[in-house]
């Protein structure tokens, strides 16, 4: 069973991507916010691919605010975690916004909210999931 771990601050978007991870996509799903914990699940290979919502709002690493961005940044420099597909996940959709995070982070991908189509929400995360 492939895992997607979902980074995001918001409980309701969390539920929503994670009912339609499992009962579309057959995805396990893991939730969190606290940065510790996605290092952790990160560095033990607990999860396949990353959901990361690019503005944590309440999110502290080491004593630093961080966002998603800063997160991706950081999973991406290390060469433990630096394969492990990361997508973006945004309320923030204006003109240019894609490029620029996409660019800014290393993530693979970007998907913004609110999340319409549910099938190619699930598409999207599949086709990016690596090949046992």
């Amino acid at each position: 069973m492939r895992t997607v771990l979902i980074v995001e601050d918001d409980l309701i978007n969390a539920r929503v991507f994670s009912k339609i991870l499992t009962k579309r996509g057959g995805l396990t799903v893991k939730h969190t916010e606290n940065v510790e914990e996605v290092m952790q699940i990160a560095h033990a290979h607990e999860a396949d691919i990353i959901l990361m919502d690019v503005s944590l709002s309440r999110s502290v690493y080491l004593g630093k605010a961080v966002d998603g961005i800063k997160i991706t940044q950081m999973l991406k420099a290390d060469p433990t975690t630096a394969k492990l597909p990361i997508i973006l996940v945004t309320a923030h959709a204006m003109e240019g916004d894609r490029e620029s995070f996409l660019k800014q982070s290393g993530a693979d991908a970007y998907i913004s909210k609110p999340v319409v189509d549910h099938q190619a929400f699930v598409d999207q995360i599949v086709a990016l999931l690596p090949t046992e």
